[in-house]
């Protein structure tokens, strides 16, 4: 009987936002997939040349919106915007369904990181 894993072998892309991440993964990307990169933290240039490398200072975008724990939702804004695999209007309109309603308070903030990551792709 074969059991579902969450592991896959080989992505189409990855998101990396130190640079042990970039070392174990980078390797595993399919040809002509997406490296994203948190260029903050990550200074080594991806050795790939047969994927698309986006370069995402998501930290320092998230701190000059005055919460390094943004720093994903920038990243996942530039994703969204560079990939299209999902909607990013859709993404915007569901962050009050999936944050609980004690943060709430966080919606703006969220958002903003989501457009700033949108832009680094512009």
């Amino acid at each position: 009987e074969l059991i579902a894993s969450p592991v896959v072998p080989n992505p189409t892309t990855a998101i990396v936002m130190n640079r042990p991440s970039l070392d174990k993964f980078e390797s595993d990307i399919k040809e002509g997939g997406h490296l994203f990169i948190n260029s903050s933290l990550i200074d080594k240039e991806a050795e790939r040349e047969d994927v698309e490398v986006v370069k995402v200072p998501a930290n320092e975008i998230a701190n000059e919106l005055g919460n390094s724990k943004v720093a994903n939702m920038v990243m996942l804004g530039a994703f969204i915007a560079k990939t299209e695999v999902v909607d990013f209007d859709s993404v915007m309109d569901a962050l009050a369904d999936v944050l609980p309603e004690h943060r709430h308070n966080l919606l703006p903030l969220n958002e903003k990181a989501l457009k700033r990551g949108k832009e680094v792709v512009g």
